[in-house]
């Protein structure tokens, strides 16, 4: 049998929480193998509030995604998001003793490093330094200084923080789901990856995922990203504000948001209206549609303006920060009527919504290219295209009965599932490359200490 890579993507929200295992075919494009859903229990606006009903929420995904593709599943790459992320601006250089030599990785590291010393607010960690233009001896707008001589090497950072508790909260429930963290991922990053063209990167846009809790904006230009954020804002909201503007139960007020709202108000006469069935024996409810959509478009209204400040806040007005291709929208709430024109309405920007759909082959579900799997087919594409990944992410249970059966000591099958003495020995952070392995980045390291911590704390 051909081995090909397999990874698996865990996307932990607030509305549901999807397991997705897939591979690369012969074409280049991503062969879904399995897909499992279940509905969120224990998330509230990206952030664990409740670790035993999240983990049972993720042993379901997760036993569906099996079932669904035969395999068992050991480790999973699994996004951070939430209202908790911030990002921030910051510029640093070093002063290199040998200038006469050509700037190199170790260079870099060593500038990134001292990113990495700034102290956060308490309780804040550094999750991700991202570099954006390097200076070398005054010399700006540098996009690749390795190679280059110089004794003053600058630079501007994009920074993402994160609250410590929140990130080891979703950790640990991973982790109680008998799962292994391969990789760490900022969704809002995820979804770029599988909804923007490498050309809008380049071009400037703003990336708007609607998730059930949040909103997360994450905007690009000169193909780097430039500014992140996470709104405290999502599609529950608007479920909410229904069910108290209409006096219904929950599921009712989102059947009504999904099948018959509508962003703009215009849309609807006055005479439309929708009957809902009462509880236990009470008379139907009649809702006006004019009445539901100026409900949705008051909420809506509100998270785009939010998105157009965060756009603002980035300085599109300047010229070199122009965003040409404009904004997409993705994630689940997306998919609500109008909201496409309300956007364009709102920003003056040009708009479209962004289906998964261009790196998925031809045969896959039709469920999966919506935009509400844009963030698990993202970090299923992180795991596939990662060469820090060094444990396998699923295992054949065949292999492991033949295993239990050549050799009886259970340490070899629970060295495989709980996959924790692998990752102490490989991902030593003292420890040097072997000769010809890529050296890790500092969120790779990032990462292999937060994996040992997790195995440690158990």
């Amino acid at each position: 049998m051909e081995t090909k890579q397999i990874a698996v993507g865990l996307d932990i929200g607030t509305t549901k929480i999807v397991a997705v295992v897939g591979t690369v075919n012969d074409h280049g494009k991503i062969e879904i193998l399995g897909l499992g859903k279940a509905k969120s229990l224990g998330v509230q606006r990206g952030v664990v509030t409740n670790i035993v009903q999240t983990i049972e929420s993720i042993d379901k995904a997760i036993e569906s995604a099996e079932q669904a593709s035969g395999f068992k599943i050991v480790n999973v790459v699994v996004g951070i998001a939430g209202q908790h992320i911030r990002s921030l601006q910051h510029s640093d250089y070093i002063t290199r003793t040998e200038a006469e030599e050509v700037i190199d990785d170790e260079d870099i590291d060593n500038l990134i490093s001292n990113v990495h010393k700034l102290v956060m607010m308490p309780g804040e960690e550094i999750i991700h330094v991202l570099p954006q233009e390097y200076r070398v001896d005054g010399q700006s707008d540098i996009r690749e200084p390795r190679g280059m001589y110089g004794g003053r090497l600058e630079a501007n950072f994009h920074i993402v923080v994160g609250q410590v508790s929140s990130i080891k909260n979703i950790g640990r429930c991973v982790k109680n789901a008998e799962l292994g963290v391969a990789d760490l991922t900022l969704e809002p990053l995820a979804s770029s990856d599988a909804v923007l063209s490498q050309e809008e990167k380049e071009a400037g846009v703003c990336l708007v995922d609607i998730g059930g809790g949040t909103t997360d904006v994450a905007i690009f230009k000169d193909g780097i990203i430039r500014h992140t954020a996470v709104i405290p804002f999502g599609g529950n909201i608007i479920t909410e504000d229904i069910k108290e503007g209409c006096e219904i139960i929950e599921k009712q007020a989102e059947l009504l948001k999904l099948k018959f709202g509508s962003a703009w108000p215009g849309e609807n006469k006055e005479n439309e209206i929708v009957s809902i069935p009462g509880l236990r024996g009470r008379e139907p409810k009649e809702i006006s549609l004019k009445m539901l959509s100026k409900i949705i478009h008051a909420r809506v209204i509100e998270i785009v303006e939010q998105v157009f400040n965060e756009v603002k806040t980035y300085g599109y007005n300047e010229q070199k920060k122009r965003l040409i291709a404009g904004i997409v929208l993705t994630g689940g709430g997306s998919q609500l009527k109008h909201i496409k024109q309300l956007v364009e309405y709102v920003t003056g920007m040009t708009t479209r919504i962004g289906y998964p759909n261009e790196h998925l082959a031809h045969d896959s579900e039709k469920e999966l290219t919506s935009p509400q799997y844009a963030t698990s087919i993202g970090l299923l594409m992180r795991g596939l295209n990662s060469k820090s990944i060094e444990e396998p992410m699923v295992v054949d249970p065949d292999l492991i009965q033949t295993q239990e059966e050549v050799v009886p000591a259970p340490a070899a099958v629970d060295s495989v599932v709980e996959n924790s003495e692998p990752v102490e020995q490989t991902h030593s952070d003292e420890e040097a490359p072997e000769e010809g392995q890529p050296k890790k980045t500092f969120f790779e390291n990032w990462v292999d200490k937060f994996k040992n911590f997790l195995d440690s704390d158990m």
